[in-house]
């Protein structure tokens, strides 16, 4: 074996592993849609440059037409953002349950994507924000006001549909005047 095809051997022993853990960034890769609430997060930089991100937060997961809050602990390169408004975030199972891994839009650069990892803890609810307050309600609650709303981000229905305003006096709508 002549010393150029060792160096190539060795190369492609570290070069393929590395591969083979990287993700994707293809968006039609990740099926579910998370929408992140809030999260608390220390960012380590070095030379003035964010280097990684640590903490957690709250979410609903989207999975198969139906809404579960979660919280989780994330490790990211870059700073995670949290939704606004209705936005939601390409997301994938790494581990069922319990691991995630979600696509990032890499800010100032259309089409470009980061991902991070969370460790999840599911619940059996779904969270929501109404005047500015955290709340969090039954899942199938949550999952009556989406079909009411027309509101299914893993389907591209990304902004929900109004409907009339409840007569005065009349009961309060469900709490997931937002997501």
């Amino acid at each position: 074996m002549t010393v150029v095809s060792r160096a190539l051997l060795a190369a492609s022993l570290v070069v393929v592993p590395v591969l083979a853990c990287a993700e994707s960034h293809n968006p039609a890769d990740y099926p579910l849609r998370l929408h992140i609430f809030g999260r608390n997060q220390t960012t380590f930089y070095q030379n003035r440059q964010a280097e990684e991100s640590k903490g957690e937060g709250r979410a609903n997961l989207f999975e198969n037409g139906e809404p579960q809050g979660m919280d989780f602990q994330f490790e990211c390169d870059k700073r995670l953002q949290v939704s606004s408004g209705y936005e939601t975030f390409p997301a994938k199972w790494k581990k069922p349950n319990q691991e995630l891994v979600v696509l990032l839009p890499q800010f100032g650069k259309p089409g470009s994507y980061d991902t991070c990892r969370f460790k999840v803890e599911m619940k059996d609810f779904s969270y929501f924000m109404h005047d500015g307050r955290m709340g969090s309600e039954p899942t199938a609650v949550f999952k009556q006001w989406m079909v009411k709303h027309e509101y299914d981000p893993e389907h591209g229905k990304n902004t929900p549909v109004a409907t009339a305003p409840a007569a005065a006096g009349g009961p309060a709508p469900a709490g997931a005047s937002q997501p």
